[in-house]
């Protein structure tokens, strides 16, 4: 008999495209982890750092392009 937590840890949830295209280019770029949450029209990057936060609204074109949005992108500093 499987427990909760086996069944939980075993499936893979999937993400949209964009949430993964951004953490990549943040992971591979910046060796860093952030946050992304998408909305209806804005796509939230939530960081720990203020200076990646605002390194990261320096390459908002690159990620847009990357993620083929027109959507507006939001940078937020937290936790």
């Amino acid at each position: 008999m499987s427990s909760i937590a086996d069944i939980i840890s075993k499936k893979k949830y999937d993400e949209p495209p964009e949430v993964q295209v951004i953490k990549e280019f943040v992971r591979e770029t910046f060796a860093s982890e952030v946050q992304v949450s998408i909305q209806a029209k804005q796509i939230t990057i939530t960081t720990k750092s203020a200076a990646l936060a605002g390194t990261l609204r320096m390459h908002t074109n690159t990620i847009s392009e990357l993620c083929d949005t027109d959507k507006r992108l939001v940078f937020r500093i937290g936790s």
